[in-house]
């Protein structure tokens, strides 16, 4: 079967809308309407005419795609698509935490479930992230959850002292700095860059850090030929299409680390296939209840208001 084509007809059809991530795999990214990182696909999701989106990304983007369309039919090619690192903040633990904190202040990193969203006051993503924490009254104290890593950075970034939930993203946390090293002497001229979800001693070793499309901006200004790039290796897809000439290597992984490289299997799970499949019989569709949907929509509209 030619699935673009097919695709291609149902998106016509349906009036349907293909929103994917940066982390997807190139053939998807190739047929989307729009791809982007979670601030710019967020974005997308509130303004769109579509009568049905197709997220081609995991469960919390999809999840937020439905929190800004209630009315529309948000799908997603495989429902097991989730996050490592939304997985690691289950809402009834954070609810005690935030309990603990009484008066603070939460931002929520985008990527968290809806749950997390509605004990938040403020989402954000690795784009904005300053621009929120900043937002905040110098004398209001923050719980920001759930990514450790990115928090402290942003503590450095900030200068602001915040509470930070112990959580992470597998793909992030798997990189190998002797291995980066080794790269660097091989080849001296190179930059390293980096998500700023990586561990700190990566972040260090850094020349440039930032959000997903940061990094994708950075590597087309730079005059330097080649990069090594830590993050999701779905990036390089974009990267090296807009910057046909350069050397672009991918941030390898420590030896005890699951995969042998630094995608992310959860992104990994969609599929040509699957999303042609979902377009067809119009599921796995993101249902999400009417009152869990409005606490988590208004830390999501104060994002987009600050943005």
């Amino acid at each position: 079967m030619d699935y673009v084509k097919e695709i291609n007809r149902l998106r016509k059809e349906k009036n349907a809308i293909i929103l994917a991530h940066y982390y997807q795999v190139g053939e998807i990214q190739d047929i989307a309407d729009f791809v982007g990182d979670s601030l710019a696909l967020s974005q997308q999701a509130a303004k769109t005419t579509a009568d049905v989106i197709v997220f081609a990304g995991v469960h919390f983007m999809a999840e937020t795609a439905k929190i800004l369309n209630p009315g529309k039919l948000v799908l997603l090619p495989d429902l097991e698509a989730g996050c490592s690192l939304a997985d690691s903040c289950p809402a009834n633990d954070f609810s005690k935490f935030k309990a603990e904190h009484p008066g603070a202040v939460v931002i929520s990193y985008i990527n968290c479930s809806s749950e997390i969203k509605a004990l938040s006051d403020i989402i954000c993503t690795s784009s904005n992230a300053k621009k929120m924490v900043d937002s905040v009254p110098l004398d209001q104290s923050i719980i920001f959850a759930p990514d450790k890593n990115l928090g402290r950075y942003l503590v450095g970034q900030t200068g602001r002292e915040m509470v930070l939930w112990d959580g992470s993203c597998i793909v992030h946390e798997s990189f190998s700095i002797d291995k980066m090293l080794d790269l660097k002497k091989k080849y001296p001229d190179s930059h390293i860059i980096a998500h700023p979800e990586s561990e700190e001693h990566i972040l260090k070793i850094a020349e440039y850090i930032g959000s997903t499309s940061g990094l994708l901006n950075y590597v087309k200004a730079s005059d330097g030929k080649i990069f090594i790039v830590a993050t999701e290796s779905g990036i390089l897809h974009q990267m090296q299409k807009e910057n046909p000439n350069k050397h672009l290597i991918a941030a390898p992984m420590n030896e005890d680390s699951t995969c042998a490289c630094n995608e992310c299997p959860y992104m990994k799970l969609n599929t040509l296939e699957k999303l042609y499949l979902c377009m067809l019989n119009e599921t796995p569709a993101i249902e999400i209840g009417e009152d869990l949907r409005i606490k988590a929509l208004k830390p999501i509209e104060r994002m987009l208001e600050l943005s």
